[in-house]
């Protein structure tokens, strides 16, 4: 066209290439700038849950406490880890540790110690003589009912029984039930007859494990699963009181499940219905109560708790590994009990102690649930492996059939009648230190019985006494009765052997009480404060453990006590 000037052809190219390829970077750059938008949006908004779920859990009070709490533990920590501090702190630690190994480990020129195989086999008589003289050693008398709980004794008669299925099934293995088809029929029959104690509908099942641990373990374990598989739930929560089994925090660390503590506070030392309906978000899985709780023995309000799990749509495990076959025999024996097992519509699981007040052998425990829906989540099933098609119930792969068949002889052996007959002892007693400790002017000036113990366990602090010298004064008796924290308390979990010592366990619980009171008396007179020193060892452990924001103390006293247990 006349007057008009034209790019050759390679130029225009050139300039549509430039053009297309700055078009397509300026593309690319504003895709990375969505994507970068759209993970900046989701880091907020997933913060901003966190944030959210966190108030509306624990209320701007309770989160800027958790806040202090923590930064508080971490300062101390920092502290301790000083280079003076901690060469002091190690020291002490290291003392104590000695101390413990020095009262845990036999030692003297007349201790024997086997630290390899024999270069020959002892004879029958050598071995039955060394055994003896082990069941010999000095030790706190549990056959005189002096130790709380521990040792959950069914009789003499019983144990000859126990001793007796023990041999017939000493090399019986329940993963082979086709080898030990009697283990198989006595395991099936012991839980069927767990579920029949606890109001169990008839699609109810169950699996024997090692004890309660275990039990509350393979619980946690189902609910996590079950979550995952049925709702995607990866970062898993459970709720439970304050004053649940420990082996639920150890399920909590074992199996990634984020653990919400609920506080159990006086004067009724149930667990708060409100603050766990307040906790409960999309991760959860699981809510947990006690029938009864160890520390104290208080019967969580479980009808509560079940309906909560049936509004928000959530398993709910019921711990009675304590109350065992106590609890659901209360009724019976004709005392006071509270809705606590499968009648009650949300609870969906169960653990159970046999070898507690079944008077199994150790090793023994059930958990138990409503329907097949929850149990399934609990078993472990490997299809491809090189070795064959593998399957277990619950942790352990072989498993003792003794101890099964130890379980199956006690129960069949005390029958209903005899656990209605303990029942009426053991609650019996307890309801007798019970009354002595609120209604004799000698114990309760001083001391003061926590919440309203139904079962077997009754627990009592002080606001005037350090109960840490009361624990220790009956130590120095020879009781053993069980040291708790938070609040500082003793409890006594009655067992058969104790029911013959109640009265002279109050005895000496006032006469120690008295001692105590007369030193706290001269204290204050000397001008030493009313809590003065603390001299004893339960005093002296609570009394450090109490005192610390930062527990890392105590684990390095804990772990050098576990180390003890190992040395010869």
């Amino acid at each position: 066209m006349p007057g008009s000037s034209r790019l050759p052809v390679s130029l225009r190219e050139t300039f549509n290439n430039a053009r297309k390829s700055s078009a397509r970077g300026q593309l690319i750059a504003l895709n990375l700038d969505v994507f970068r938008n759209i993970i900046f949006i989701l880091f907020l908004l997933r913060w901003t849950r966190k944030l959210y779920y966190k108030l509306k859990g624990r209320g701007i009070t309770g989160s800027v406490a958790d806040v202090y709490t923590s930064l508080r533990r971490t300062l101390y920590g920092i502290f301790l880890r000083l280079p003076g501090v901690r060469t002091k702190v190690q020291t002490q630690v290291a003392e104590s540790i000695l101390k413990i190994e020095r009262k845990l480990v036999p030692s003297g020129p007349g201790v024997e110690r086997i630290v390899a195989l024999p270069a020959q086999g002892w004879s029958e008589e050598q071995v039955r003589k060394a055994l003896t003289d082990l069941e010999g050693l000095e030790h706190t008398r549990w056959e005189d009912g002096r130790v709380s709980g521990a040792v959950y004794h069914g009789g003499a008669d019983l144990i000859r029984l126990q001793t007796e299925a023990f041999g017939k099934f000493t090399v019986s293995n329940p993963i082979h039930p086709d080898v030990f088809p009697g283990v198989r029929k006595m395991e099936a029959e012991i839980v069927a007859m767990v579920l029949s104690l606890f109001s169990a509908p008839e699609e109810a099942v169950g699996v024997t494990t090692s004890g309660g641990t275990e039990s509350i373990l393979m619980a946690c374990l189902s609910a996590r699963n079950k979550a995952y598989k049925e709702r995607g739930v990866a970062e898993p929560e459970m709720i439970l009181p304050e004053t649940a089994h420990t082996a639920f925090r150890k399920a909590g660390e074992y199996f990634k499940i984020k653990v919400h503590l609920v506080a159990c506070k006086a004067p009724s030392y149930k667990v708060h219905l409100p603050s766990i309906s307040r906790l409960v978000n999309p991760n959860t899985i699981l809510l947990v109560g006690s029938a009864p709780n160890f520390p104290h023995g208080i019967i969580d309000d479980i009808s509560g708790l079940s309906k909560l799990a049936l509004k928000k749509k959530l398993p709910l495990h019921v711990d009675c590994c304590l109350g065992s076959f106590i609890i659901p025999l209360l009724p019976k024996a004709g005392f006071e009990s509270e809705s606590f097992d499968f009648k009650l519509k949300g609870v969906t699981s169960i653990s159970c102690d046999t070898h507690k007040y079944g008077f199994a052998p150790k090793g023994n425990s059930t958990v138990l649930y409503r329907s097949d829906d929850f149990r399934k989540y609990q078993y472990f099933i490997s299809p491809d492996w090189s070795g064959g098609v593998y399957a277990s119930p619950s942790i352990a792969g072989s498993r003792p059939g003794a101890l099964i068949a130890g379980c199956w002889a006690s129960l069949v052996k005390q029958g209903e009648s005899g656990y209605i007959d303990a029942c009426h002892k053991i609650v019996g007693s307890m309801k007798k230190i019970e009354s002595a400790l609120r209604e004799k002017p000698e114990l309760a000036v001083d001391l003061k019985v926590i919440g309203r113990p139904l079962v077997s366990v009754v627990a009592f602090l002080s606001d005037t006494l350090n109960i840490y010298d009361i624990a220790d004064g009956m130590n120095e008796k020879g009781w053993h009765l069980n040291a708790l924290q938070s609040p500082p308390a003793i409890h006594v979990a009655v067992t058969l052997p104790i029911v013959a010592a109640a009265d002279k366990l109050i005895e000496d619980l006032i006469e120690v009480t008295e001692d105590v009171r007369e030193k706290e008396r001269r204290r204050v007179v000397e001008g030493k404060g009313a809590k003065g020193a603390v001299k004893g060892d339960t005093a002296a452990l609570y009394g450090v453990a109490g005192s610390l924001p930062n527990k890392s103390v105590v684990v390095d006293l804990a772990k050098g006590f576990l180390d003890t247990l190992y040395k010869v």
